[in-house]
């Protein structure tokens, strides 16, 4: 008999729109800080690139976390201090560890290799162990073509590993604890079981449709936490599109965390010689005339 693991928190996020871009922003709220080493979850929700003018977000600075953007639909390009410069297409990811310091900034607009304008993406801030938040920054950026993908028998769906392992499969993407993102789609009339492991963390994301989780439906911005413990988490498409969910978390993050602003770090005094190292230019400059 299977074990099923139970849904602990069902929540939803809160808006965070920048300019023409609506952003629902998933953690960190008022119930949940952290599943896992992710302390943070932005969607920017699907919109039309239609007389839009397409600027950079703005330069800002990071410390003591690692940066992920997963990019469904779009073209993001990423510029930062220590001289990264890089463009990741559809269905791509682009990983950053701030470490001990960096400033960046981000676009997103369509994507020229394709023949749609929709942008659609997902940002993770994912919380580094102390020991690696005092390491120099690095960039990766990862196509399409080298995120591991598992297609289900009969075309019935697939699995994306965008961060972590699963089963065979490995994501590029370094890892500082055990941690995974799981990008899920299902054809209609469909069904999937995720394992869950005691030591773990998870969390499934709605982005856009409703789904079955363990026998009950849940909607279109749903964030489901489940308990920590072995089991299965069963999903369902009883409806006759597509439909996609989020799995991510990890391994439970044991040290003390003190986040203001851009900054994750482990003590109050962390965070003001964040503060302080930024206004003095230790994380650099960025240079846009790449």
């Amino acid at each position: 008999m299977k074990k099923i693991t139970p849904i602990s928190r069902i929540l939803q996020g809160k808006r965070a729109d920048i300019g023409n871009y609506k952003i629902d922003r998933v953690l960190p709220n008022r119930f949940i800080e952290a599943v896992g080493p992710v302390v943070f979850l932005d969607h920017l929700l699907p919109l039309i690139e239609i007389n839009i003018k397409q600027e950079w977000m703005g330069a800002h600075p990071h410390r003591g976390i690692a940066t992920l953007t997963y990019i469904l639909n779009g073209e993001a390009e990423h510029l930062d201090s220590r001289g990264h410069h890089a463009k990741v297409h559809s269905g791509g990811v682009q990983w950053m560890k701030a470490g001990n310091g960096i400033v960046h900034d981000e676009s997103i607009h369509a994507d020229p290799t394709t023949d749609t304008a929709l942008i659609h993406s997902f940002q993770f801030w994912i919380n580094l162990p102390a020991k690696n938040k005092a390491e120099d920054p690095f960039y990766l950026p990862v196509e399409k073509t080298d995120v591991p993908l598992k297609v289900f028998p009969n075309n019935s769906g697939w699995i994306k590993v965008v961060a972590g392992d699963f089963e065979d499969m490995r994501s590029e993407i370094p890892a500082y604890s055990k941690q995974f993102i799981y990008h899920l789609h299902l054809e209609g009339r469909q069904l999937f079981s995720l394992r869950t492991e005691p030591t773990m963390e998870y969390a499934a994301y709605l982005p856009l449709q409703s789904l079955v989780v363990n026998d009950n439906e849940y909607y279109m911005g749903d964030l489901l936490v489940f308990e920590q413990r072995e089991g299965e988490i069963e999903i369902k498409n009883i409806g006759i599109n597509p439909v996609d969910l989020i799995f991510f978390g990890g391994e439970k993050y044991m040290e003390p965390v003190v986040a203001t602003g851009p900054f994750v770090m482990n003590t109050h005094h962390e965070i003001s010689l964040a503060y302080n190292d930024y206004y003095e230019g230790k994380y650099g400059v960025i240079r846009y005339d790449k």
